[in-house]
């Protein structure tokens, strides 16, 4: 049925038409004799707009949407009885509303219908309006199930009949759509998701708590790979995580330290490195640096590293109450006693502008190992990106708070540093851990 109104003037004209048994604004009656006709002609091989055309009807004031549904209707019915399904059984032959009228008690009983369903509009835009300014705020969009599930709510508290079609128009949501999300099939197919996703969290859940640290949706892809066998899709794992809330906090970049960076006045060494990070020769990128660690109640200590700058595994680091010169020197002398560690022809380490790398008895200490140096330039984290990005994983996953003592501090350190080096696979590595990439590119050598 077309939903196109009729004006005054297209009344008038369509009453004038002898075939036109009654008009509304809505709806048109045609007589018996013309559906008769039209039957006729369109078995000779009329088009339905045609038909209406030679008898009379102006096909812009009918609109095609209205004789094609009207053509439909009387051919269905012509198949299945003949001429007698043709004729018109409604009330008066008339779709006009009943002009009877109306008790005070019936028309109490209307009010109170209409107040009722305002009442139900205002409340379900409110809420609507609530839902859609905390999802923008969340850079998301609200989704149909929302809406059904206000909807239903609504419907249930207000008893409404008979609205939900009005009340898809106004949340802007199909009214087939609702009815197929509170169908059986769906709440069934819904369950069955569920149940599957709650395996699927266990998995995930086993993942994210292996070796006791904290990780990403890449993290744990990996580790369900490497570790129990089981590939997901990486969309699949962030689905489970922001379903049921597993949340690896994400780390902030640290203003005062680059402001500090800023403010060096000297570089002494040139930028050796320009970035080039990944040379896939292990032992010969060494880049070496050093943060601040808070724990207990609020003690403060520090961390210096060396990180291979092709396998990214840690090869020394050394942990100090003070910033001293000691802290650099001693990180350079464990770096020297590791026996595990081969240093490649051409060598050199990497680091900023600190002043414990440019002082004269750090870069005699480097000469002496044989090894060459390099700097970055002023004020320029990216120059050491792969140390600076390792610190802020470090921080993220490593359980620095709750350590009371500096040897309980030393302990957890010393935990993930082997955590690092041996189990946390990275994506960027070929999904390998530092020491399995390390062994791949000895290996391709």
């Amino acid at each position: 049925m077309s939903n196109k109104v009729f004006t005054d003037k297209e009344i008038k004209l369509l009453s004038k038409n002898k075939y036109v048994r009654s008009v509304s604004q809505k709806g048109i009656t045609y007589s018996e004799e013309f559906k008769q006709i039209f039957i006729v002609e369109n078995e000779k091989g009329k088009f339905p707009s045609q038909i209406f055309k030679e008898y009379g009807f102006d096909l812009d004031v009918l609109g095609k949407d209205r004789i094609q549904s009207s053509a439909k209707r009387w051919r269905k019915a012509y198949k299945k009885s003949g001429v007698s399904d043709l004729e018109d059984t409604r009330k008066h032959n008339s779709g006009r509303p009943s002009e009877k009228e109306l008790s005070l008690e019936e028309k109490y009983k209307r009010l109170e219908a209409q107040n009722n369903l305002l009442k139900a509009e205002n409340e379900l835009l409110k809420k609507l309006e609530m839902m859609e300014r905390r999802m923008k705020k969340k850079k998301k969009k609200l989704a149909a199930e929302q809406k059904f599930l206000l909807i239903k709510s609504i419907i249930t508290k207000y008893k409404l009949k008979n609205m939900v079609r009005y009340l898809c128009t106004v949340t802007g949501v199909s009214r087939s759509g609702y009815y197929n999300y509170f169908s059986t099939k769906s709440q069934e197919r819904r369950k069955q998701r569920d149940k599957r996703d709650e395996n699927l969290k266990e998995m995930v859940l086993k993942a994210f708590h292996f070796k006791k640290r904290k990780k990403g949706a890449r993290q744990i892809k990996m580790v369900l790979q490497n570790q129990f066998n089981i590939i997901y899709n990486l969309k699949r794992i962030r689905r489970i995580m922001k379903k049921y809330g597993i949340v690896c906090l994400l780390r902030k970049a640290n203003p005062y330290r680059r402001m500090a960076k800023a403010t060096k006045e000297h570089r002494t060494l040139p930028n050796l490195l320009n970035r080039q990070f990944k040379q896939n020769i292990p032992g010969k990128v060494l880049l070496t640096d050093i943060t601040y660690l808070f724990y207990g109640k609020g003690k403060k200590v520090y961390l210096s590293t060396i990180k291979d700058g092709s396998t990214n595994e840690i090869l020394a680091y050394n942990v100090s109450d003070r910033i001293t010169l000691d802290i650099a020197t001693d990180t350079l002398l464990k770096l020297k006693k590791n026996r595990r560690v081969k240093l490649a022809d051409g060598a050199f380490i990497h680091s900023d502008q600190g002043f414990h790398y440019t002082n004269p008895l750090f870069q005699k200490m480097v000469k002496k190992y044989g090894l060459g140096q390099s700097m970055s330039r002023r004020g320029n984290c990216w120059d050491n990106a792969p140390q600076e990005s390792f610190f802020g994983h470090f921080k993220d996953e490593a359980y620095i708070k709750p350590c009371e003592s500096l040897d309980e501090l030393k302990r957890e350190i010393k935990s993930y540093m082997t955590y690092y080096n041996n189990y946390r696979y990275q994506w960027n590595l070929k999904k390998m851990t530092p020491v399995q990439y390390r062994n791949h590119l000895s290996s391709v050598a």
